[in-house]
């Protein structure tokens, strides 16, 4: 699909490197940085985000004239960029990382500029696209008043999404939706009070003020409220994730959304789909991950977009105990729960290696799973002691652990060393195996044969 980006573009940067010293200037930590990323941020970053979805991303915006708008605009290579003169200079912000974890950040060139033109050719852009988003960053592009004619125009032909910035403009009235944070709602809307209800009355507030068909309110780990006319209010809840920097998560959410009104879903399927894009996004590393290629990454299915590998891996980083336990889960009950949690408690973080349909099939016969793969690892992840699940093709779980490399591996009976060929492989690293108490009255086998008697 075509979509367009319009709006306001900067440039961001990653420094980082190790911390194991104090400056003798002052007690604050010496950071050697032995990284640099650039990346473009803003509408920059939509485009880029559309871009990697296979989508055909054009990008409306202003740059400067110097030499951060020349780094900037080599971000954004292999992006269709039709651009006016900014008259102000390019804004950067830069961030410095000590070790994994933030340290300051600072602005260069991010005092109000004024409102820039808008030339012919970026209007002329806005026609014909299957979607368009407008991503305010508060430097006054989508306060530019023919700019506004062109998308007022536009709402009805055109699913538009506005995300909106403290600092920049109204939106135009008849947009599909506009998507501010929990934050921004109640700013905008002067309510307060924290949750759900001060969200439903700001977006309430917010829908009659800006004429839209849509307000979306996202509320980080609490999903997104959905308010819309003659529509009640729609909670989305958000996939669970362990990200520790939500940077790039509205982006994510409002690329994805005009991805989904494009596709012609109904708002609130298109705000679950985006919902889900960011809480994946986030999981997978966010920012700092993308244009990252994973190599000879492991056969596995992402849950709650947190995979296995970068649960393992940021665990490890922060000095924690990895534990891992695996099986085919095909009926869940009270004794894979107790053992679930019984392995929860041996570390840090819990990943699941789950038998696929396939592998359940050769183990169990043609009739099972009872369950497939993915409401499996669904009702998996979501048991609040269950980290990650990986789910894996093969008879025995020895390739997904030899992958993970736990710290623990879990087993839920009474076993001797040479009924587990896997203790073998996990001693090899310097791991551990050990089993918890398994609950014989509580058996898949039994539950499954006591529903096909009752079928």
């Amino acid at each position: 699909m075509r979509i367009v980006v319009v709006g306001d573009v900067l440039l961001d940067t990653d420094l980082s490197g190790g911390a194991g010293r104090l400056s003798p200037d002052a007690p604050v930590p010496v950071v050697d940085v032995d990284a640099v990323q650039r990346r473009a941020g803003g509408a920059g970053l939509v485009a880029r985000m559309l871009q990697a979805d296979g989508h055909d991303a054009v990008l409306v915006t202003v740059f400067g004239d110097d030499d951060s708008a020349a780094l900037l605009r080599a971000e954004l290579d292999g992006i269709t960029l039709v651009a006016g003169p900014s008259g102000a200079p390019t804004p950067v912000k830069t961030r410095v990382r000590a070790s994994g974890q933030p340290v300051v950040r600072f602005d260069e060139g991010c005092a109000t500029p004024p409102v820039p033109g808008c030339t012919a050719d970026m209007l002329a852009a806005l026609d014909g696209a299957d979607a368009i988003i407008a991503a305010d960053y508060g430097r006054g592009l989508l306060a530019n008043e023919e700019l506004r004619a062109r998308l007022e125009a536009l709402v009805e032909s055109t699913p538009v999404v506005w995300d909106p910035h403290p600092s920049g403009a109204q939106p135009v009235p008849g947009v599909a939706a506009v998507t501010p944070n929990l934050g921004e709602a109640l700013r905008f809307a002067e309510v307060r009070g924290p949750g759900t209800q001060a969200a439903a009355a700001a977006a309430d507030v917010l829908l009659a003020a800006w004429r839209s068909r849509a307000v979306i309110v996202t509320m980080g780990e609490h999903g997104a409220l959905v308010v819309a006319s003659g529509l009640l209010p729609q909670v989305v809840p958000a996939p669970r994730v362990g990200a520790a920097d939500p940077c790039g998560a509205g982006d994510r959410f409002a690329s994805a959304l005009a991805a989904g009104l494009a596709q012609g879903f109904p708002i609130d399927a298109a705000a679950q789909q985006a919902t889900e894009a960011a809480a994946h996004f986030l999981g997978s590393g966010g920012v700092g991950a993308m244009g990252r290629r994973v190599e000879d990454a492991p056969r596995q299915l992402p849950v709650d977009g947190l995979d296995a590998l970068t649960v393992a891996q940021r665990t490890r980083e922060a000095g924690g105990t990895v534990v891992a336990t695996g099986g085919c889960f095909d009926l869940l009950h009270a004794g894979h729960a107790r053992t679930l949690a019984a392995a929860r408690r041996l570390g840090d973080c819990l990943i699941v290696c789950l038998n696929s349909d396939e592998s359940v099939r050769g183990l169990k016969g043609e009739h099972r799973p009872i369950i497939k793969q993915e409401d499996r690892a669904e009702l998996l992840s979501a048991l609040e002691c269950v980290d990650a699940v990986l789910v894996f093709s093969e008879s025995t779980p020895e390739n997904a652990i030899s992958r993970l490399q736990p710290d623990i591996w879990v087993k839920g009976g009474d076993y001797a060393a040479e009924d587990l060929p896997e203790a073998a492989l996990v001693s090899s690293w310097g791991g551990r195996t050990v089993t918890v108490p398994y609950i014989p009255a509580r058996s898949t086998t039994k539950l499954a044969a006591a529903l096909a008697r009752v079928g």
